[in-house]
Formats: C-alpha cells, structure tokens, sequence
C-alpha cells in the first residue's frame, strides 16, 4: 500500500467515496444489531431475566458497564490516536480496530439465555466491542478528509450516515424474518439457548467483514505527520495536553466544540445503546417488533441524513446541530410522559429524523475546522473528549433507572442533550461555508 501525500489523497472521487461509506455500512452491524436492537435486548430481556431477587436490573447492569467501557476509551484513545497519526497508519489502525470489532461480535455466539450467568459474559463481550469500534471510528473519521472536499464534506459525511442507516435497514430486515420472526424465522433455527439470537449476531460479523474490506482495498494511506517514534503512555498524554494548549492558543473555538460535541455526542450514543431496551422495558414493545421499529427508523434516520448533509453545504454544520439537537430535546421530553406502543412508534420515529442529521453533521463539522494534515490528531480528540464524559449518560439513566423505574432513566439522556444544547450555543460556526459543487462522489 503507497502512502500519499494528505493532500493529494483529499482529491475525491466516486469510487473511494463509495469504499469510504461501505465502512459505514458494514458497521451498522455492530450499531443495530449488537449494540441497538438485538443483542442488548436479548442481554436484558433474555440472559438477565432471571437474576436473584434484589439485585439490579439487567439495564442498570447494562449502563453501568457501557459507562465503564467510555472511561477505558477516554484513556486508550489519546495513545491510539496520536500513534496512528504520527506514523501514517490512519487506514491500518481503522483496520485492526475493525478486526478487533468482528472477533469479539464472534465470541458472542457463547452467550446462552439459559443461565444468568452468562449476563456477565455478554456484558464483558459488548464493553469490549464498544471500545474496539471507538477505536476504530478515530482514524475511519479521519479519513473523511481524503474523500471529500470542504465544498462537498457535509454531504459526503451524511452519505456515509445513510449508507449505514441503510445498512442496518437491510441487515435487520434479514435477521428478523430469516432467523427471530415467529420463533425462528423462514430458517427455522431453533430458539433453545438463544441459538437463532445467537446466529443473528454471526452474520453481523460476517457482513461487517465483507462491505469494510473495499475501502482497505481502495484507499490509500497518508504520509507520516511526525517522527516515528514511539511516545509512551506518560508521552501521549504530555503531547495531549500540549496539542490541547496550542489549540486553545490558537484555535479556541475548535477546543469549544470539542467539549460541546463531546456532551450531545453522549446523549446521540445514548439513544442507541439504550433505545431498543426502552421500547422493550418502558413502553410494552415485544422485542422481535424491536426490530421492525429498527428498520423503520433507520430509513427515517437515513432521510434526515441525506437531508441535513446538503444543508449542512449550504447553511453550514452549526445550524443543522443546533436545530437537530432542539428537535431531541423537545421529542425527549415528550416521550418522557407518554405510553404505549403507538406513541413510542409515532414519537420514536420523528426522533430518529433529528439523530442523522447531528450525528453527520458533528462529524463534518469538526472536518471543516481541521489545517490539513492534523486529522488524525483532532478526530483522536473528537474520540478522546467525547468517551472522556462518555460515562455521563449511561450513569445518568443507571441513576434515575434505580431512583424512579426504567422510564425515568430516559431523563438522564435528556439531560446531557440539553447541556450539549447549550454548550454549542456560543461555538463559532466554520467560515467560508460555500454552496455545495456538482456532485463528484
């Protein structure tokens, strides 16, 4: 593989923009299936139904060992990220994170339903997996910037958020009525031991494997940004900490939004991990029309990400966060008092137009505002301010989980949306947002 310069490999193309997304797709098997819909639930509603009286429920569990994988991300990042990025490893590092991903999907096919006590396993699996995919999303987001321009990134970044919206769509339609629909699906794979949940997540594995490989196969790596030398831990966080000094020095409102992003970033993830437990828990959805829920709501999720990519173009990335996270925020609260399925159907779906939108533009925001060359570097600190509070929410909704029952676990995300609200309020947005060109990928 030929290493090439930052900028000449941020001339795009239509090909390496469709490799680049293909990552997004593929990864919707570990965002829907693992973490959302499936896997989560079964951990919940399934392998943990059965704990010892006066223990904690299974979703407390759940948020407490979500929150302690974001604390593990918060220290390993910096020195995954700054290693990639010194030694022009951006494509190879995104590549062993993935592996890494895949593996630990694979070892959950050991999680059986007919003892509690593999909760613990499952827990263990899914906390390492979380890490693993962060790790991987530092150096796949520092790759946006060989694929697109800043005429052009909004809508770049949105297509990569539809490509995995849409992803999950096709990936959850195939598990529900292949393997879990009326106990077994078409297949009739027998439910004894959680084995067709169990299969659901062995394919997910396999398709994350085969639609991550184009972009491996396409994109090349960038030069080395610094010398190949190896920091350290005690290192990498001294380098941190100076490369946070320079950017406060000279670009403050980059530092702003990093802090800003790091909070509603925390509440978008939130809503991911915990929104198919919810449905289950709170509002009375069965956990196989979960996944119908889940596929509507990714092609709602989609729309709104392709939608918010070419205002992001034209209006730029600040306007499309704040109106998105506003939506969130008012659709939360309401969700907070209502009941029933056909309510959360109604409510669920109008949130999930707000959450492609903030999640894309986030993302392109903090493109516009990277010098070239130093994406790595920032992106690694995207990843490292936002798992650093990533223990936020899920603490919260452990919390109020424990207080008040599992609907008011919901006001913990509601919570940090609003403080993400309104710490990106005074954030300088981009300049020279310019209208988007003819479409070249």
């Amino acid at each position: 593989m030929n290493a090439v310069p930052a900028a000449a490999a941020a001339a795009p193309s239509r090909g390496r923009v469709w490799a680049w997304g293909m990552w997004d797709w593929g990864s919707s098997a570990f965002n829907t299936i693992v973490l959302t819909f499936v896997f989560s639930v079964y951990l919940t509603d399934s392998v943990g139904k059965n704990l010892p009286e006066g223990s904690l429920s299974p979703n407390a569990w759940l948020s407490w060992s979500t929150a302690a994988a974001g604390l593990l991300i918060a220290l390993m990042a910096p020195v995954i990220g700054q290693s990639a990025d010194r030694a022009g490893h951006r494509l190879r590092s995104t590549g062993v994170w993935t592996a890494a991903v895949v593996v630990a999907m694979l070892l959950m096919f050991f999680v059986r339903n007919d003892d509690y006590h593999y909760l613990w396993l499952g827990l263990l699996l899914l906390g390492l997996a979380s890490i693993f995919f962060e790790l991987a999303q530092v150096s796949y987001f520092a790759l946006l910037s060989q694929v697109s321009t800043p005429e052009n990134v909004g809508r770049v970044s949105g297509f990569g958020w539809a490509l995995g919206y849409f992803g999950g769509i096709i990936l959850l339609a195939v598990s529900y009525f292949g393997f879990i629909a009326d106990d077994g699906g078409l297949l009739g794979v027998s439910t004894e031991g959680g084995l067709n949940i169990r299969i659901v997540v062995l394919v997910a594995a396999v398709w994350f494997t085969v639609f991550a490989l184009p972009m491996f196969l396409t994109l090349p790596e960038i030069r080395p940004t610094g010398e190949r030398t190896r920091l350290g831990v005690v290192g990498s966080y001294r380098a941190l900490l100076a490369n946070l000094r320079a950017l406060l020095r000279d670009q403050p409102h980059t530092v702003y939004f990093l802090g800003a992003s790091a909070l509603f970033r925390d509440g978008l993830n939130a809503i991911f991990a915990f929104g198919g437990v919810i449905a289950v828990t709170v509002y009375g959805m069965d956990p196989g029309t979960v996944l119908i829920f889940g596929v509507v709501i990714n092609v709602v999720s989609a729309l709104g990400a392709l939608a918010g990519g070419r205002l992001d173009d034209r209006i730029g990335p600040k306007a499309v966060v704040v109106g998105s996270l506003a939506g969130l925020v008012v659709v939360g609260l309401i969700l907070l008092f209502v009941s029933g399925t056909t309510l959360f159907w109604v409510f669920g779906l109008i949130l999930g137009l707000f959450v492609g939108p903030a999640q894309a533009s986030s993302r392109s925001y903090l493109s516009r505002l990277c010098p070239e060359g130093q994406e790595g570097q920032l992106f690694g600190l995207y990843a490292t301010t936002g798992r650093a509070v990533s223990f936020i929410s899920p603490a919260l909704i452990g919390l109020f989980t424990v207080i008040g029952g599992d609907r008011l676990g919901l006001l913990g995300i509601i919570l940090v949306l609003v403080a993400g609200l309104a710490a990106v309020l005074p954030v300088r947005k981009p300049d020279h947002v310019r209208p988007a060109p003819a479409v070249t990928g």
